[in-house]
């Protein structure tokens, strides 16, 4: 599609590009002949991204950038009239000592700066990374809609996360919200995808917070990811969604990105089954109570062309890249 004039740069920024969901996204977008300006924060490595195809040829420009740092993200966008695709947000394995200053402050104020630095550089477009977790946990859902799968109207309970001390999802559900504020104040184009647990081949360095959760479960966690689950989805299709509502005129509000809505207990059994050598717990209760299951989940991204790669895949590419990069090992074997 023609985002711009004949013979300009089709650049966008992507923030938080050499994360997980960013790394895959990056990657994609240099596929498809875009420019790229990633910004990654402070103390974290982006090196791994010089080695995609097309980021030798001066398409990609890796700008250091903190979320809470306003001029550094309005140089980074500066430029990118293409368009803007916000990802980065903090997500930690561990749980936070200072709720306000490590999660809450870089997701709200973070994505502020970078939806004020897109309106500012005439961006033309913002896609926004939201969660499943700025949709669920809602246990109000389920006894307020009796039957009817989980979907872009829900919106996370705050005072119930709150009162449970689950600071990720407030994070992500108060982002998401002072986003669509502003983009209504600003007469600013934004899209909102919400993937749920992502997986797939490692691209960066390290471990994320979504392949964690398969690890452990390999590992033999017995943690029924109640409050953070609602499917999974290979993360290649996360960036190919991103892209998708880049491109697409029409696209507007939220879009679920996940491959069906299903117990994690059914997740684990599908594990279990691929990967027969590990100690996999099987689990007899429900894993999310009233959750009700649905094949075609992200219904707005398939009738966009959306086509979701199947689970058992995403399961097996992500166990190989884990066992590659050293983060399953012998030792989590059953004997």
């Amino acid at each position: 599609m023609a985002i711009d004039a004949p013979g300009t740069e089709k650049r966008v920024c992507v923030t938080g590009g050499n994360g997980f969901i960013g790394s895959w996204l990056v990657r994609a977008l240099l596929e498809k002949d875009y420019a790229v300006t990633v910004t990654f924060q402070p103390g974290t490595d982006p090196s791994h991204l010089l080695a995609f195809p097309g980021a030798d040829e001066g398409r990609l420009l890796l700008k250091e950038a903190d979320l809470l740092d306003a001029a550094a993200i309005a140089h980074a966008v500066d430029g990118c009239r293409a368009g803007v695709f916000h990802v980065a947000s903090p997500c930690s394995l561990e749980e936070p000592r200072d709720p306000e200053r490590e999660l809450l402050m870089p997701a709200v104020a973070g994505t502020l700066n970078v939806l004020e630095a897109a309106r500012a550089a005439g961006s033309r477009r913002v896609v926004l990374t939201s969660s499943i977790s700025a949709m669920v946990p809602n246990p109000r859902w389920a006894t307020d809609r009796p039957g009817r799968p989980v979907d872009e109207e829900c919106w996370t309970d705050l005072d119930y996360c709150k009162t449970r001390q689950k600071w990720y999802p407030v994070s992500k559900t108060m982002a998401e919200k002072r986003a669509w504020e502003y983009a209504e104040k600003h007469g600013l184009d934004i899209v909102a995808i919400n993937p749920s647990t992502c997986l797939g081949p490692l691209l960066q360095p390290g471990l994320n917070a979504s392949s964690a959760v398969l690890q452990q479960l390999l590992q033999g966690s017995k943690d029924t990811q109640e409050y953070h689950w609602l499917g999974c989805v290979h993360v290649g299709d996360v960036a190919a969604a991103q892209v998708l509502l880049l491109e697409t005129p029409n696209a507007y509000g939220r879009y679920l990105c996940t491959n069906g809505i299903y117990q994690f207990k059914d997740f684990a059994e599908a594990v279990a089954r691929l990967c027969p050598e590990y100690g996999v717990h099987r689990f007899e209760q429900e894993t999310q109570p009233g959750l009700v299951a649905c094949e075609a989940a992200a219904k707005r991204l398939i009738e966009l062309g959306m086509v979701f790669t199947p689970i058992e895949e995403a399961i097996k590419e992500s166990v190989a890249s884990m066992k590659a990069k050293g983060f399953l090992g012998q030792s989590n074997l059953q004997s």
